[in-house]
């Protein structure tokens, strides 16, 4: 389980987040939900390392991780697919998912049958340069990068962003089958509403920097969340 209490970040003099109190679980998609700059993926940054926290406490599997660097981070278990997706246009395919070995045992690095099981395409254009795919490619190319890390946590950041529609179904189904696999949590941060109500097992909606509302999906409503989403 990955858990926060009490987590704060400053941009200069500005302070983005205020003292954020979140769990997410092996298992689960937990989704984080609201307006641009209400402080969604600054969270995720503050998850993944690559923006220090100003205080308050961040804890993976029970334990207290001190501020670390993002590798620091994903040595610990956490991968992110970050919102631009973040690609080596110049590297192929396959020379972007090697990239994930940096951080797996000289006996795991590997590339499973399972990713080219669900993306079929980076297959068939390993030898591909990434910056010649199409973004919904890129975007397929980013989650399976990170689920090349093996990771405890999936940190997803507007994973839809821009991608068409029988891309974020084949996304919407990958992400489904990692929560059935169970050996993960996910963190879903997403503004296309219906796609995030529809895969998302706990809920929360960021407002200022803050927790305006949180909970299980079977224990809210579906107006309920969509009035606080457009406040």
């Amino acid at each position: 389980m990955l858990q926060t209490r009490g987590l704060t970040l400053h941009y200069g003099g500005s302070q983005v987040l205020h003292g954020i109190d979140f769990a997410a679980r092996a298992g689960k998609v937990t989704c984080i939900m609201g307006t641009n700059g209400v402080g969604k993926t600054s969270f995720l940054k503050a998850l993944a390392g690559t923006h220090p926290r100003s205080g308050g406490s961040i804890a993976l599997d029970g334990q207290d991780l001190p501020v670390l660097r993002p590798q620091d981070m994903a040595a610990r278990g956490l991968a992110v697919v970050p919102q631009g997706r973040m690609i080596f246009p110049l590297l192929t395919v396959q020379e972007n998912l090697e990239t994930a070995f940096a951080v797996l045992p000289r006996s795991e690095r590997r590339i499973p049958a399972e990713i080219h099981d669900l993306f079929p395409v980076l297959k068939d254009m390993a030898r591909r340069r990434g910056g010649d795919l199409s973004g919904g490619q890129q975007q397929q190319l980013a989650i399976a990068r990170a689920m090349l890390m093996r990771p405890k946590v999936l940190l997803l950041d507007e994973p839809t962003e821009g991608i068409q529609p029988n891309i974020i179904q084949q996304i919407g189904r990958v992400i489904a089958h990692l929560r059935a696999r169970g050996d993960m949590a996910i963190v879903l941060v997403e503004q296309y509403f219906d796609f995030a109500w529809g895969l998302a097992d706990q809920l929360y909606v960021f407002d200022r920097g803050s927790v305006a509302l949180c909970g299980a999906r079977s224990d809210l409503s579906v107006d309920e969340v969509r009035r606080h989403f457009s406040i």
